[in-house]
């Protein structure tokens, strides 16, 4: 396995690109760590496969170098980087049989026959292949070819980490869970370096051990997905990650109160010392799972009007109205929710309460 570091990588399709605007992966500095499982979070067109065709060589950066424990291979082809790749659609062979298929890249190899046969056995157990190696793949459902064309990458020993692109487009949703529980059991079992992309905020918070979530061409926020949820160092993140996204309102901070259009919030003394001396577009942001809803005035709370309610079955998600801003709450079974047309009081929990300065979060430590 290894560790894989972007120096200053940038990367555009154009041949004179005349600004950062004209860049497909803005500058980059990052450390993937050897062994780690990393998801690659972001929406479409942000960048997600350009950063992934780096890393593997299929692209040569326009600035920038990469390197693998180490050693400079920005220049060099993805056969001489020793890694893997599993693409959205199985690469297999659909006349040879699973046992051949998962053998094919150990024989180019050279490998001798009771290697081969030994390995292809242990990655066939691992990934429930074993009843169906001596099958054509050309017979087997989607989520089986994928499973050959995941193999093919873990039957060698050698490989410095495997890149998987969107590898459960085709899977069966019911399907899905149980690859990517397959995937997470591979990786504690062989300990490798795994990086794989998604716009699937589902798949990436419950295959990774860090999300490293992307946004026109740069990466905002890695961290663990309890990090990302709870501490968004960006509104993209906030917005993205979760369902309902974070909420969030424009206000100006006086002494230590944040004023929105619907009323003022209390500000811990650290944030609103910090908010104070800064110049910017400010914004209040937190989750719908922590905006509690009260019948009568609470602490910290602003009134507003119950617009629609959306029944989810374990809890319904609240659109309200405050002043001239709409936020949504999660209410889980059993919370008071006020019906429809209703005013009730929104309440701001001031530990779940963040706020941004330019879309990028004040980090200040409550109580601090």
């Amino acid at each position: 396995m290894a560790q894989i570091k972007l120096d200053s990588i940038a990367h555009s399709y154009r041949d004179n690109p005349a600004g950062p605007e004209d860049y497909a992966i803005k500058e980059v500095n990052t450390v993937w760590e050897d062994g780690g499982a990393y998801a690659l979070l972001g929406a479409s067109g942000c960048g997600k496969t350009t950063m992934l065709n780096l890393i593997s060589g299929l692209l040569t950066p326009s600035q920038g170098r990469i390197l693998y424990d180490g050693r400079d291979v920005t220049g060099l082809p993805p056969e001489k980087r020793n890694i893997a790749q599993v693409f959205q659609f199985p690469v297999l062979y659909d006349t040879m049989t699973v046992f051949d298929n998962l053998a094919f890249p150990l024989k180019n190899r050279g490998k001798d026959r009771p290697f081969i046969t030994r390995r292809v056995h242990e990655i066939a157990d691992a990934l429930d292949l074993t009843p169906f190696l001596h099958k054509r793949a050309s017979g087997l459902a989607a989520d089986a070819k994928q499973k050959i064309s995941l193999g093919r990458g873990l039957v060698r020993d050698d490989v410095a980490a495997i890149l998987f692109d969107e590898p459960l487009t085709v899977i069966d949703p019911h399907l899905k869970w149980q690859l990517r529980r397959k995937l997470k059991e591979i990786h504690k079992q062989f300990g490798l370096t795994l990086i794989y992309v998604t716009h699937d905020q589902t798949e990436a918070m419950t295959f990774a051990e860090k999300v490293v979530l992307m946004y026109d061409g740069r990466l905002v926020q890695i961290g663990t997905p309890e990090e990302l949820f709870e501490n968004p160092a960006h509104t993209f993140v906030g917005y993205f990650i979760g369902s309902p996204g974070m909420n969030f309102v424009d206000c100006r901070v006086e002494g230590d109160r944040a004023v929105v259009s619907a009323g003022s919030l209390t500000l811990p003394a650290p944030l609103a010392a910090r908010a104070r001396g800064l110049k910017g577009t400010l914004q209040l942001g937190i989750r719908p799972l922590y905006l509690d809803l009260a019948s009568a005035p609470c602490d910290n709370g602003i009134k507003a009007r119950v617009v629609s309610m959306e029944d989810e079955g374990s809890s319904r998600i609240v659109t309200l109205e405050a002043g001239a801003d709409m936020l949504k709450s999660r209410r889980v079974e059993g919370a008071h929710v006020p019906p429809v047309g209703a005013d009730c009081w929104i309440c701001f929990p001031p530990d779940k309460t963040k706020l941004f300065c330019d879309d990028k979060l004040i980090d200040v430590e409550v109580g601090s």
